[in-house]
């Protein structure tokens, strides 16, 4: 538990332990809370170590759980903002039509919240002609053709691999953040537009940071198959390295993103898969001068990953603390690997 703590605070090269620890954290203060009942009721004196241990964690127990439920006015300045992982609309779908229905449901699903601004990650369009279309429906979704998108071209396909932020109100400049670690393989970015309502302007900034990529060695057989040339001790240590790559270069795109935020001249909105949890040193970055507005307006944990490996909440929308948050909801339905996040914004 105080290496849990700690995980926030330690860049995660220094102490290579530390990431996973956090990572750790639910497990741990679930199986911390449970000694101390046996021990309360065992009339232990570990109960006080126990109990002080918890204590000592004091706020950082409420980066995970949280306990608001702020409510605020509509203004007119009010920005409804949606973040969503849609892992590529589920395109490589075996089934085409299947595939396409997750698409469409998708798309009703956008239609039935109405944001004001979108910001995509594992986003994907092709260049027309084409049976996958994303574009002009998203269009037709937001009733504008105002976006920013930033992605990798695969020129054989004339297909689109990255991230987009979609607006109905004008963007009046656009640009990149980019990222010491960018390698030839990875498409995670992060892009921002400054965007005006009522003469009130706000920076969005859309980021996605490193992927883990387990399955890119795991699926490297012909066609596509599993190799089946994994032993289980060699699976294990090919997560470790990939996820302690993944923790480093997550920290050096999150200080380059924050360093990017202080220069900004508008209030700022952060939205995006950071693929990582609340209490790990990616989170932290943020957190030290941006409000989380899953905690400050929401209760409960707030899952949003509902993929393979356990992570909880690992796509978050941060604002300046100048700015106000309220309503924030988490997609029920699931139609992709992350669970859509919805939050209305205003001065």
């Amino acid at each position: 538990m105080l290496l849990a703590y700690c995980a926030p605070f330690i860049h995660p090269e220094t102490l290579k332990i530390l990431p996973f620890v956090g990572l750790g954290y639910p497990i741990i203060i679930v199986s911390n809370l449970i000694l101390l009942v046996i021990w309360t009721i065992a009339k232990s004196r570990w109960a006080v170590f126990s109990l002080f241990v918890i204590a000592i964690g004091g706020k950082l127990h409420f980066r995970t759980i949280a306990i608001a439920l702020s409510t605020g006015k509509k203004k007119n300045t009010e920005l409804k903002v949606l973040s969503y992982n849609v892992r590529l609309f589920d395109v490589y779908n075996p089934d085409l039509d299947a595939g396409l229905e997750t698409r469409n449901q998708i798309f009703n699903y956008l239609r039935k919240e109405n944001p004001d601004i979108v910001c995509f990650q594992e986003f994907y369009s092709q260049d027309k002609p084409t049976r996958f279309e994303t574009m002009d429906s998203l269009f037709n979704v937001m009733g504008t053709n105002i976006y920013h998108q930033r992605s990798a071209y695969k020129r054989i396909a004339r297909q689109n691999f990255g991230i987009a932020m979609f607006s109905k109100y004008p963007m009046i400049a656009k640009g990149d953040v980019m990222f010491e670690t960018q390698g030839s393989q990875d498409f995670n970015y992060c892009i921002y537009a400054d965007i005006v309502k009522n003469q009130d302007t706000f920076r969005v900034y859309d980021v996605h940071l490193q992927s883990i990529k387990l399955q890119s060695d795991y699926y490297s057989g012909e066609n596509g198959d599993p190799t089946n040339n994994f032993t289980e001790e060699s699976a294990i240590r090919l997560i470790y390295r990939k996820l302690q790559l993944a923790y480093v270069k997550r920290a050096g795109q999150a200080r380059r993103v924050v360093e990017h935020i202080q220069t900004s001249p508008y209030p700022t909105i952060v939205c995006g898969d950071f693929n990582d949890t609340p209490m790990s040193y990616t989170y932290n970055q943020f957190n030290r001068t941006l409000t989380d507005a899953f905690r400050n307006t929401s209760f409960g944990i707030g899952a949003t990953y509902v993929g393979k490996m356990p992570a909880g909440r690992i796509d978050y929308i941060f604002h300046s603390p100048d700015l106000e948050s309220y309503d924030f909801k988490i997609q029920t339905e699931v139609l992709s690997d992350h669970r859509a996040i919805t939050c209305k914004i205003s001065k």
